[in-house]
């Protein structure tokens, strides 16, 4: 009996320390921790941080003060309207012109989970035709970014979508930004966001 306490007991701290190591990047309450590039709307709402077009209709950008190098970054977003947008990792920018690797959000059949490289190579990798259908459009999804040193992988609610080995994305720096897309008409909503540096 004592033997399964012990177990027990060795188990539960473990899964304390775990989940101490996660630290919330958005408080729920305002954009404490991140900085504004360009026009465009990001606001809170009922607890859910929302990017929104703007007048401009121009790409904007919601970055970390802080940068990230190696982590595992989960989230939850639902695309209201066009859902074209995305999350930048060891990312730079000037105005609104930024450099780095995007994990894409986009609507169906426009390859979320996909890495992108803005500024550079364009597409790196993109999902499997048959792994678009994991994207619940108009819901609540759940997306997971892993960067460990030169490997990328991304999951779409629990699903492999990509992993990729890429020597420059090795050697990058730099914050993590939300994306919002250039043309207007554009509205998405992210919460929980949870970052755990490797």
């Amino acid at each position: 009996m004592k033997k399964w306490l012990a177990i027990l007991f060795c188990a539960t701290m473990v899964t304390q320390v775990q989940a101490q190591q996660k630290t919330a990047l958005f408080n729920g309450k305002d954009l404490t921790g991140w900085f504004v590039n360009g026009t465009e709307k990001w606001y809170v709402e009922k607890g859910q941080l929302v990017c929104e077009s703007g007048p401009d209709k121009n790409y904007g950008y919601l970055s970390t003060n802080k940068n990230y190098k190696n982590f595992e970054l989960t989230l939850q977003f639902k695309q209201e309207a066009n859902g074209n947008s995305g999350v930048f990792f060891r990312s730079g920018i000037e105005g609104v012109k930024i450099s780095g690797w995007q994990a894409e959000v986009a609507p169906i059949n426009q390859h979320t989970g996909g890495i992108y490289e803005s500024y550079g190579r364009g597409w790196l990798i993109q999902p499997k035709a048959e792994d678009e259908k994991y994207l619940k459009t108009g819901k609540w999804n759940k997306y997971t970014i892993r960067v460990v040193g030169d490997e990328v992988t991304t999951w779409l609610n629990g699903h492999q979508m990509v992993y990729i080995k890429d020597e420059k994305i090795g050697k990058g720096e730099g914050f993590i930004a939300l994306q919002i897309h250039d043309g207007g008409g554009i509205k998405v909503r992210w919460k929980n966001l949870m970052i755990e540096e490797l």
